[in-house]
């Protein structure tokens, strides 16, 4: 066989058993999802060897996507991290067996502290199966394993059930786009989701401005000073009437006015493109993409209070 074929083999095995996933969805799945949103602590993940590795990523993304849980090592647990749970957590644990010896020493236990417990294992009949307030099976007909021997089916079936788990959660809760960037901070995404037009405008004397009286010597000074490559042209109630910038100047070169006393009004790009102060800066990218521009005013009240450029979006980590 060769490489590709087996590769073939291995995501044909493994795409079957994510299949029949959806047939062995159970009103289990119902009690689990409303046993984690009654919780009033977190969801403690459990599970030994591969199975532990999968537990932790769903735990990981159960924290990230709203429902706050943390990973517990079952062998760890039984020297002393067992403290980390309460009565007001629940238990995820996760055994294809059902019978991991390092798991059942602690159903005594946690059934002691009164806290629930919802299992995920190939075998609802085992001994995690039977102990559990909820019973989520993730059957498999067979391991992509040749030898039918290294989890492999198995704990894809498994992480595709922890996510469909998180993701029932996400959506009762309405967890929003905010909320994810707030878990998710130091990320290209959350700086997309988070930081705002605000935050990187060039506000007070770096805010390029003209009056609509003044001449284009005195503009092109002004953009000179200011080096975003354009400027805002003001009445005289401080409001925004355009915009002038390098393409502005050009144009009126190629239609060969006489630019020596011509006033900034003249020639200028009337209202110009804007976005309300408090916007988020990923709305600034996408409307300067839709315009075809490199540059925005940021405005309050009709009053320009910032403006910002392509270059600030791209120093921001925002494109």
């Amino acid at each position: 066989m060769s490489f590709i074929e087996s590769a073939k083999r291995t995501i044909q095995l493994e795409s079957k058993a994510i299949a029949e996933l959806n047939q062995q969805l159970s009103e289990d799945f119902n009690r689990a999802c409303q046993l984690c949103l009654d919780c009033e602590g977190r969801i403690v993940v459990t599970g030994m060897g591969k199975s532990g590795h999968i537990g932790s990523k769903i735990a990981a993304t159960l924290a990230s996507t709203g429902t706050p849980a943390f990973f517990m090592h079952p062998a760890e647990a039984s020297h002393g991290d067992l403290g980390m749970l309460t009565s007001k957590d629940v238990v995820l644990a996760l055994s294809n067996s059902g019978t991991s010896a390092e798991i059942v020493l602690l159903l005594p236990l946690i059934q002691r502290l009164g806290t629930p417990l919802i299992s995920m294992t190939g075998d609802a009949d085992s001994t995690l199966g039977r102990a559990s307030d909820a019973h989520l099976l993730v059957s498999v007909a067979e391991e992509a394993c040749p030898l039918n021997l290294a989890p492999t089916s198995s704990t894809t079936a498994a992480l595709v059930m922890g996510d469909a788990l998180a993701i029932a959660l996400l959506e009762t809760k309405g967890f929003s786009h905010e909320d994810f960037a707030f878990s998710h901070p130091g990320g290209a995404l959350g700086r997309k989701l988070l930081l705002k037009v605000d935050d990187i405008m060039h506000t007070g004397d770096a805010l390029p401005a003209v009056s609509e009286d003044a001449s284009l010597p005195e503009a092109l000074l002004e953009m000179t000073a200011k080096r975003l490559g354009f400027t805002t042209v003001l009445n005289q109630h401080h409001e925004l009437i355009g915009v002038f910038s390098d393409g502005d100047l050009r144009r009126a070169i190629e239609a060969g006015h006489d630019l020596r006393d011509r006033r900034i009004q003249d020639i200028m790009t009337p209202r110009g493109a804007t976005i309300e102060q408090g916007s988020l800066a990923a709305m600034a990218v996408r409307v300067m993409q839709e315009k075809r521009i490199n540059a925005l005013v940021v405005v309050h009240d009709g009053l320009p209070v910032g403006v910002l450029n392509m270059h600030d979006l791209l120093q921001a980590g925002v494109v």
